[in-house]
């Protein structure tokens, strides 16, 4: 009996042993540390980098269509003599081509008006949109100060259009081309990253030697084909 006790403590000290020596090993065993710090790291990382590239698309965006709204009422006032239906296709093609990088066309509005003084006197002076331009499959957005012929016979419009404080009026010898752009922001990677965003951009140009600042259609488009403000065109 003693000799089976014996040999059965032996056998009890030879696995504690063991297993002793298993978890030495395992306490300084290093070979998967590399891995489980990655493990850790990993959604930090990606979640840095999918910040950084949504915010350099939004950082695009804003830029985009910055230079659309610039683009638009620069091109606007650089038609000399007078302004033809015609013209207004030509700007608002240049606007679809600037920002076709960002899916611009479905997703904005551009509103072009033109803005002169009514030619009114005591308290019915003020500014008239004479014509209004717009294109963009946005349906959602109209512009901000005012549509087509308002100010016309009253001064509703008496201190012009524009953000306040910072109103844009044009001379009785003048007009200026005023735009509205905005731009439903489409994230590059999710929405989570910034929620939704609406971009907009405003911008104004004195039309540059015009004599007349009446619309024109010397091309004869159809009434159903001019990129008037009721209609929601866009260049496929």
């Amino acid at each position: 009996m003693s000799d089976i006790l014996k040999n059965n403590s032996i056998k009890a000290s030879v696995s504690n042993s063991r297993i002793a020596r298993v978890l030495a090993n395992l306490r300084h065993d290093t070979s998967g540390l590399a891995l489980i710090e990655f493990a850790f790291v990993a959604p930090f990382m990606l979640t840095v980098g999918l910040t950084g590239m949504e915010t350099a698309n939004l950082a695009v965006g804003h830029l985009q269509v910055s230079q659309v709204a610039m683009l638009v009422a620069d091109n606007a006032s650089r038609v000399r003599e007078s302004i033809d239906e015609a013209d207004i296709r030509e700007i608002f093609t240049g606007a679809h081509l600037t920002g076709s990088s960002i899916d611009f066309s479905p997703n904005a509005r551009i509103i072009l008006s033109n803005l002169e003084h009514n030619g009114l006197a005591g308290s019915d002076e003020g500014q008239w949109i004479r014509w209004q331009r717009c294109y963009g499959g946005n349906t959602k957005y109209s512009s901000t100060y005012g549509a087509e012929d308002d100010g016309r016979t009253d001064s509703s419009l008496a201190n012009g259009i524009g953000p306040t404080g910072k109103k844009i009026a044009a001379t009785p010898a003048t007009a200026v081309n005023f735009v509205e752009v905005v731009y439903d922001y489409k994230p590059l990677i999710s929405d989570r990253f910034f929620g939704e965003i609406v971009i907009r951009y405003e911008s104004a140009f004195v039309a540059r030697e015009r004599n007349d600042h009446a619309m024109k259609n010397a091309s004869n488009i159809g009434s159903s084909d001019l990129w008037t403000c009721n209609r929601y065109a866009t260049i496929s």
